[in-house]
């Protein structure tokens, strides 16, 4: 799942964007509203967090024009401003949520997956053979019992449980992994890959990830499933 972070303070933004990728999740961050509706326009994200206020304008207004746009994704308000008529304007605006500054970082991961459960048009549980991954708490367990993976091979189980069957790049896996702003090697899909199918294998999953050299790699049942 891809989460836009709309947030004109860079520190801030960073280290939201890093707390969410160690959840599981592909970040890309952004500074105005303008570079905001230019992502929204290239990349389908499942949820925004967008910030009010934005040196290029009122974020409010930013909020307004993605929606017209074809906005779909839910929309989570982060700001300072704790006014009851502020927090009605926003969801007036198409905000779906509304969090005040400071706030806790385990406060806002819990609204996170709140707000992508909701919105979800599809069963947010993957099942393939043994496997059983939720999407939004981001768990996978393997015949009942929870597999420990770090977040980026959790991301890429995920893109491999949505196509069971299908061959997935490398390229594909470097960009649900990566934002657009960070570089990535080949090679270290290789490695995710490789850990991924050593632990996949010692908890029994009964399934594969095979290799298809030049191509990349498909998920599929193993022969003993």
């Amino acid at each position: 799942m891809r989460i836009l972070i709309v947030e004109d303070d860079p520190e801030l933004a960073d280290g939201l964007a890093s707390s969410l990728a160690q959840s599981g999740y592909a970040v890309d961050a952004v500074h105005s509203g303008s570079s905001a509706l230019s992502a929204c326009a290239t990349t389908p994200y499942q949820l925004v967090l967008l910030d009010l206020g934005l040196p290029d304008g009122e974020g409010m207004d930013y909020l307004r024009q993605l929606r017209r746009a074809g906005l779909r994704a839910p929309v989570l308000i982060l700001t300072a401003r704790d006014d009851l008529q502020d927090r009605v304007r926003g969801l007036d605006a198409g905000a779906d949520d509304y969090l005040t500054k400071p706030f806790e970082l385990d406060e806002l991961e819990a609204r996170v997956r709140a707000l992508l459960r909701r919105s979800s048009s599809v069963d947010v549980t993957l099942n393939f053979g043994a496997i059983t991954f939720d999407t939004v708490f981001r768990q996978v367990t393997v015949h009942g019992r929870e597999l420990e993976l770090t977040a980026r091979e959790l991301s890429v189980l995920e893109l491999l449980l949505h196509r069971p069957g299908k061959v997935v790049s490398k390229h594909q896996i470097i960009e649900s992994l990566y934002n657009s702003e960070q570089e990535a090697s080949p090679s270290v899909v290789e490695v995710f890959i490789s850990r991924l199918r050593r632990k996949l294998n010692d908890a029994g999953a009964t399934v594969g990830i095979r290799v298809l050299r030049g191509l990349g790699y498909r998920l599929e049942l193993s022969a003993h499933a």
